[in-house]
């Protein structure tokens, strides 16, 4: 049987995130061809629950790696949790979901171990026993084959790209206690509080709808339009580079490449030109709808649908249709 296939299952607040049950799915798939198996290494403080997380759909085992030094992300001790794991395993290939922290441990850990790391993946395959891997490039204008030239395989899979399993998909995963010692070279950086904001907040790259506010919001008091359209559609509220640069918001809602890269079943664009930076973060959207007052504008090459119009008529205006149809 070939080496099993090792999956970083990043957890929050107690529960596995949307973007580590699509990982770990798409482990089984890949698994299942290659007649392997899907080990899944979860890290925390005070796991409890969440190593028994619906039989972690999927995966044919657990490793929980559990203390007081793993109760917030940083690079170094989660990257030695991860090589502890594989060196246990002896993987074919190591999968993360590529959030923020998942891409910066996946590169870590390819250092860690001396192969190279296939970063925001859209697609995996399997030929010859091997895994390929597609993925943007040039901002999102071609999608490229490749696979690692050195084993095992690092990969982080764009967020929302791959199905995830359900719980009543999967088996009893058996679960192991992995003791991962620390170093104080380990422990150079440490997270003594994380500040979150008063009001709940969906995460951009799990969001199912986005809608997004641009230059043309015109200043941060404009976005109570766009929260409030939000609202109505159980959204998470984005925006461009232009509107964080301006502090209309914080760069935590920035869509786009040096922002976070979505791919949401729907995503509004209101105000929002198409620059490229910005398409390259948005363009995998299943649905994309563009409101804008420039029939030139670029974000229309890449819409579903499109309003030419002054988003501060349409938008209330949609909004409004919408609580109609509520009511």
């Amino acid at each position: 049987m070939p080496n099993p296939i090792l999956v970083f299952a990043e957890s929050k607040d107690g529960a596995l995130k949307k973007g580590a049950i699509e990982a770990i799915s798409e482990a089984r798939r890949l698994a299942d061809a290659l007649k392997s198996e899907v080990v899944a290494v979860v890290i925390g403080n005070n796991l409890g629950n969440t190593a028994k997380e619906p039989a972690f759909y999927g995966a044919n085992k657990v490793l929980a790696v559990e203390g007081a030094a793993f109760g917030y992300y940083t690079t170094a001790p989660y990257t030695k949790a991860v090589v502890a794991a594989f060196n246990k395993v002896k993987p074919d290939a190591i999968i993360f979901s590529a959030t923020l922290n998942g891409k910066d441990l996946a590169g870590s850990v390819a250092g860690a171990i001396g192969t190279s790391a296939l970063q925001d993946v859209v697609a995996l395959n399997t030929a010859d026993g091997a895994i390929t891997a597609k993925r943007p490039v040039y901002a999102g204008k071609a999608i490229i084959t490749v696979k690692a030239v050195k084993a095992p395989s690092v990969i982080s899979l764009r967020p929302k790209m791959f199905p995830a399993a359900t719980a009543d998909q999967a088996k009893q995963a058996s679960i192991e206690k992995l003791d991962v010692a620390l170093d104080a070279n380990d422990q150079r950086v440490k997270v003594k509080e994380v500040l979150k904001p008063s009001t709940a907040k969906i995460e951009l790259t799990e969001a199912d709808v986005i809608v997004s506010g641009g230059r043309g919001m015109k200043g941060a008091e404009h976005y109570k339009i766009i929260e409030e359209l939000a609202g109505i559609l159980k959204a998470a509220v984005g925006a461009s580079r232009a509107a964080v640069d301006a502090g209309w918001r914080p760069h935590e809602d920035q869509v786009g490449q040096t922002g976070k890269t979505v791919c949401p079943t729907m995503y509004v664009a209101c105000g929002i030109s198409g620059a490229i930076q910005h398409l390259a973060g948005m363009s995998s959207s299943k649905c994309i709808v563009a409101i804008n007052k420039d029939p030139e504008a670029p974000i229309f090459k890449v819409a579903n649908y499109g309003i030419v119009g002054d988003l501060f008529e349409v938008v209330p205006a949609l909004t409004g249709e919408l609580k109609k149809n509520q009511g």
